[in-house]
């Protein structure tokens, strides 16, 4: 049986309290924390950058799955790869993937690759060796708060496919509107990481109560 792992994503915790949602996150049983830093420009929004993924790397052990959504993220991933155990980049945001994700890993990072909801797997296929991590987006990103694409679960599991077939050992990280009643279905699909933003930080339930439910999903999907 696969053990499915758990990224809270701090894009929709209280920015005015990083460290504090960071910590609760790790005493919460988290596996790992999940950083969207974002640019204005290859997303609308605009998040933080390197010198609060630093700031955030001394408060925690948790391992860092850095989630760039950037333009050019090829100039960027140097400043991230020492305080991260992953850094993924967006096929639609480079003009040379490989190239980028070797820069990673040459900075001692795992390197990942995201996919927006419009991209085929074809965009990724030949990349698949070089990859240890593939997150499939099932929102549009740039936001918290929004509702998985069901659709996009049918990507999943033909990736899931893929990997198995071709023999890689990439990992897939499914990113956007995981809850409590999409956990298992998730995980089902292929899924190996579930980043989880509001389904965790949130007014209802403390942080700690959040990712028990979650796990206690998974559990009884399984």
């Amino acid at each position: 049986m696969r053990t499915v792992r758990l990224a809270p994503s701090i894009l929709t915790a209280d920015f005015a309290r990083l460290a504090e949602a960071v910590q609760e996150a790790e005493g919460g049983g988290a596996d790992l924390l999940h950083l969207d830093v974002m640019d204005g420009r290859f997303v609308p929004n605009i998040t933080f950058g390197h010198a609060v993924v630093e700031a955030l790397r001394k408060v925690t052990s948790l391992p860092f799955d850095i989630h760039l959504m950037v333009s050019e993220p090829e100039r960027q991933v140097g400043f991230y790869t020492e305080a991260a155990e992953t850094v993924n980049v967006h096929i639609e945001a480079t003009d040379h993937i490989n190239r980028t994700l070797d820069l990673i890993r040459k900075g001692g990072a795992e390197a990942g690759v995201c996919l927006n909801p419009g991209t085929p797997l074809a965009a990724i296929e030949e990349s698949l060796p070089e990859v240890d991590q593939v997150m499939v987006m099932t929102i549009n990103p740039g936001w918290g708060g929004q509702t998985l694409m069901p659709a996009q679960l049918e990507k999943v599991a033909r990736l899931r496919a893929l990997l198995d077939e071709g023999g890689h050992g990439a990992r897939i990280e499914i990113d956007g509107g995981v809850k409590v009643e999409n956990a298992a279905t998730c995980a089902a699909a292929g899924a190996d990481v579930l980043v989880c933003g509001s389904s965790v930080y949130n007014d209802r339930s403390s942080v700690a109560e959040n990712l028990a439910s979650l796990r206690a999903a998974l559990a009884a999907g399984s």
